[in-house]
């Protein structure tokens, strides 16, 4: 048995390396997690027993298949519980991840499953985020960064590269959600800061707002 403890270094390991392609360090995993490297060292002990993850000095954490496949399914089950959420109990999209962080740990595989039919299997969360089947994999979306685009070029919003609440209202505040079409009116070439049109309104954005919004070609 997984502890939640566990779940959440593994889910942690699973995106600082690149979806498990790369090794992490210690370090790094400390910062994601807010804790001592110290305390890392430990959890990396216990995982290496459990045999969900390959520790080697000098070298860093990497996952094992069975590592791989535990973080995916606690991503698939946070991403799920964010679409039932939003979608049946009218909770907006930057509310769902703290829920979601609490709701991702109930271990029972049916429940998951029969959530996954009720909502009608969807194929992404609420921020535009893949949800992955139950080997793992990942659907592949063609996206590129809001701020890859030049002066008149128009795309649609598919998903946010930060979801933190912050954002999501800044957004919200603005009218930009998935599926909102966006044009670019101007780039400026001193600070990469662009004047969108949104429907009938015209805004101007910063290079870190275009930085973090994931967007497809119109």
């Amino acid at each position: 048995m997984v502890t939640f403890s566990e779940e959440n270094y593994l889910k942690a390991i699973y995106h600082l390396s690149k979806h498990g392609s790369v090794s992490v360090s210690t370090n790094a995993i400390a910062q994601r997690m807010d804790t001592k490297a110290s305390s890392v060292t430990d959890m990396i002990k216990k995982l290496s027993e459990k045999d969900l993850v390959d520790y080697k000095k000098y070298q860093g954490v990497s996952l094992t298949e069975s590592g791989r496949l535990t973080a995916t399914t606690v991503i698939r089950k946070h991403r799920l519980w964010e679409v039932f959420l939003v979608d049946k109990l009218n909770f907006s999209w930057d509310e769902v991840h703290e829920v979601a962080e609490q709701l991702e740990h109930i271990k029972s595989e049916k429940l998951i499953d029969q959530l996954d039919a009720f909502l009608e299997f969807p194929t992404h969360d609420p921020h535009g985020d893949p949800i992955p089947d139950k080997q793992g994999n990942f659907k592949k979306t063609e996206k590129m960064l809001l701020s890859q685009l030049a002066e008149g070029e128009t795309c649609i919003c598919i998903g946010v590269k930060d979801s933190s609440s912050e954002f999501l209202q800044y957004l919200d505040k603005h009218q930009i959600a998935l599926g909102t079409i966006i044009k670019v009116v101007s780039k400026e070439t001193f600070d990469e800061s662009m004047t969108l049109q949104i429907n009938a309104e015209v805004l101007a954005i910063s290079k870190e707002v275009s930085n973090n919004l994931f967007v497809k070609a119109n």
